[in-house]
């Protein structure tokens, strides 16, 4: 009877672990969405309305200004772990303290960026192989999104912030003002409606621009009215903090480095992609905009799970550790699953969305077909990695996830696509490959290393 009380607990304490986590998603995978409504409007409104070689520019500049936020989003899940530590223990102060240090940090680091992006852009991408057809407009699209890094830094940071106490619902809120305003500014900014000069695929940079900095700035004002316990006020000094900025660079860098090699290898990918033409580049950004929505749950359990993590590492909760882990690895494949059969019965209509050229759209839809399955391996790896980042566990975690990337799907890749009759389908090979190794690595990692170290907590 014993026994069968503890199951019976154990059972409906991962139930309760579930439910409180699908609460905490469901906002979050929204957030994600609206997020990508956006971009996927402008894909459409470009490809459709401006030609395929208008979408390529936009799909030849993604991997790099992905490249250059990656720091932000690196240093934001750094601070989320110490903000969920903080906030478990119930100190407030030390939770200020984080948000003060990292504001500062990467709004002086996106000066930075913004500078270097705008002056090396060409530069870089004639590296990349941009079809020469296209790269005056990707470099004038790039230089447009550089000036604002800054700003936008500093609006992906304070959404970390309030997720990491637990708050996904007002980040949630706030990327629909984003993505309205978004929708608003593009068709005007594009086609020169209500007296606005007419801009072209242009507007579509610019409608980004705006409605982020426009957001934050209406994000701030209603924090403050609402008295939220993460308003920017007084309470939040700008200085950093040293000792907590080494604590952030511990955990950030790493995993700054692992989303600059992410985007460095997507970089690579690019690069043999472009080699097949503006067709395969177009078909490339089409994919990879339907690729991002079937990656939204994986790297939002990545994010709940490292947060649930966070805070019960910071409550002194060890134990529920396993209850996070078995709760998000579940809402992993039930809800990828359902995803991904929807894309695939629908995959021809969702990519005529924002492509008009058959020839364009078969190459796409076959690249589509090889590689969607395998986000449901990509979103189990992400939360045994996330568990481990929570606890402070970050290099190896890091460095297996850069092996996955550069030894398996760059080499794969390469060696496919410019070797064998496979020619572009294998690119998209080279992304269930290494998927597959990076979690039978990670999970090895987790099985005999992790789970016998002492786990602490590095803020109270």
């Amino acid at each position: 009877m014993k026994n069968q009380d503890v199951k019976s607990e154990v059972v409906e304490s991962e139930k309760s672990v579930s439910k409180l986590m699908l609460v905490f998603l469901i906002p979050l995978m929204l957030s994600n969405a609206m997020q990508s409504v956006g971009q996927l409007a402008g894909s459409i409104i470009v490809g459709r309305a401006l030609g395929v070689d208008a979408l390529a520019a936009i799909s030849a500049f993604f991997p790099l200004f992905f490249l250059l936020v990656s720091f932000s989003i690196g240093i934001g899940s750094g601070s989320s772990i110490l903000i969920g530590q903080a906030y478990g223990a119930q100190n407030e102060k030390r939770v200020k303290e984080i948000i003060g240090t990292t504001l500062t940090f990467t709004f002086l680091v996106g000066i930075v960026l913004a500078v270097l992006g705008s002056i090396f852009a060409p530069d870089i991408l004639r590296i990349m192989g941009t079809p020469a057809n296209i790269i005056d407009v990707t470099v004038h699209y790039a230089r447009i999104l550089f000036v604002a890094i800054p700003v936008l830094f500093l609006y992906f940071v304070y959404t970390t912030f309030m997720r990491g106490t637990g708050d996904s619902k007002t980040p949630f809120y706030f990327l629909v003002v984003s993505t309205v305003l978004n929708l608003i500014f593009l068709p005007i900014l594009i086609f020169g409606w209500i007296g606005v000069p007419k801009l072209g695929v242009y507007g579509a940079a610019y409608a980004t621009v705006f409605s982020t900095v426009l957001t934050f700035i209406i994000m701030i004002v209603y924090l403050r009215k609402k008295n939220h316990p993460l308003k920017f006020d007084s309470s939040i000094s700008l200085k950093m903090d040293g000792t907590l900025l080494k604590l952030l660079m511990r955990l950030g860098i790493p995993a700054s480095i692992n989303m600059i090699l992410v985007s460095l290898s997507e970089i690579a990918v690019i690069t043999f992609v472009n080699g097949f033409g503006s067709d395969a580049t177009a078909a490339y950004g089409a994919v990879n905009q339907v690729a991002s929505y079937v990656q939204m749950p994986a790297i939002s359990l990545g994010i709940a799970v490292s947060i649930f993590a966070a805070q019960s590492i910071g409550a002194n909760k060890f134990e529920r550790l396993k209850e996070v882990i078995r709760s998000g690895i579940m809402l992993n494949y039930v809800i990828g699953s359902v995803l991904i059969l929807l894309i695939y019965l629908f995959s021809n209509q969702i990519l005529a969305l924002f492509l008009t050229s058959q020839h364009t759209l078969h190459i796409a839809e076959e690249l589509l077909v090889i590689t969607l399955w395998s986000y449901l391996i990509f979103g189990h790896a992400q939360i045994i990695t996330a568990t481990m980042r929570a606890s402070g566990t970050v290099l190896w975690p890091t460095v297996f996830s850069i092996m996955a990337i550069w030894c398996v799907e760059v080499p794969v890749a390469y060696v496919l696509s410019q070797f064998t009759s496979l020619e572009i389908k294998g690119i998209w090979i080279g992304y269930p490959a290494a998927f597959v190794v990076s979690l039978i690595l990670q999970y090895s990692y987790y099985q005999f290393v992790w789970k016998k170290k002492k786990i602490e907590r590095l803020v109270g």
